[in-house]
């Protein structure tokens, strides 16, 4: 199995909103597709679906183009897919039996779905009842209920407390572990690193960065220096010739030349006798490579 896009393209009218976007997710696991709001990212995904008709380009699941006939899919989109007048049994075993399931099936998948993610007690309301995060566990089972192949997650973490947002990710957890083929779009950047292997950064369409997440931080090198400490360092750091990017109410967040810029500060730095709670010297994050090219586009 393998998810292959070649150049692809989608034009509406004059505006060019995915240009000649190319790429593939020839093993399980999760894929990044990333990007700023209006990147493409959505529309990528709704020509994936065949939601949308690309322009030009080649679109295929284990080399034949994706249909309903072709690959079993699930889709959590970004925007609100459920219908807020009826009761969330009765709507999830619908869409079960349009993707192919029978009504004692689907009834049976869906209350296992209730007890996994904590809604056992909502399977009777109309879906306008329940909170926003809630309704975010319903479309999951939606998404999930007719065991897909492949599963598009569009910000997946949106509107979830931090207890919700971990119960998710155990979810994404043993998906990935049955072998399932999951695109997740998000920009929680936190969430994209702990999951993907492989990413797709999108700006105005176009690729910018596309490869082993692994590999392009290890491009970078350990430029990112950490410090913790009560003290005000200010003095120190300017003198050793050391960009602050961040200054938070626990220490500094900084840009390092070398390695050895950063071990002569913390000499100064005990020299004085300060008290130092961390110091770290780390390869930047998916965060601060994000905003890094975005901002280099711009």
């Amino acid at each position: 199995m393998a998810l292959v896009i070649s150049n692809v393209i989608k034009r509406f009218g004059d505006n060019t909103a995915v240009n000649n976007i190319t790429f593939e997710i020839e093993k399980p696991g999760v894929f990044g597709l990333l990007g700023t709001n209006g990147a493409g990212k959505t529309t990528t995904i709704r020509m994936i679906l065949g939601i949308l008709a690309k322009d030009s380009g080649i679109i295929t699941w284990d080399g034949k183009p994706i249909t309903r006939e072709t690959v079993n899919f699930g889709y959590l989109p970004e925007e609100r897919g459920i219908y807020p007048k009826a009761k969330i049994i009765e709507q999830l075993i619908y869409f079960a039996k349009l993707r192919g399931l029978d009504g004692k099936t689907a009834k049976k998948a869906a209350e296992r779905w209730f007890e996994r993610l904590d809604v056992t007690k909502y399977a009777n309301e109309v879906a306008e009842h329940l909170s926003k995060g809630n309704q975010q566990k319903i479309q999951l089972i939606s998404a999930l209920i007719h065991n897909p192949e492949l599963i598009i997650l569009d910000e997946p973490f949106s509107g979830l407390d931090p207890i919700n947002t971990d119960l998710f990710k155990s979810v994404i957890n043993e998906l990935v572990e049955e072998g399932k083929f999951i695109i997740m779009s998000s920009h929680q950047m936190q969430a994209v690193e702990e999951y993907c292997q492989e990413i797709l950064l999108l700006k105005d369409g176009k690729t910018i960065l596309k490869g082993n997440l692994r590999e392009i931080k290890n491009g970078y090198g350990r430029t990112n220096l950490i410090i913790n400490c009560q003290e005000d360092i200010d003095s120190l750091i300017h003198d050793a010739d050391i960009r602050i990017v961040a200054k938070t109410a626990a220490g500094y967040e900084l840009i390092i030349k070398s390695e050895k810029q950063a071990y002569d500060l913390l000499e100064k730095v005990i020299q004085l006798k300060y008290k130092i709670d961390k110091f770290e010297i780390r390869e930047p994050s998916l965060h601060e490579i994000f905003v890094e090219k975005v901002g280099e586009s711009r």
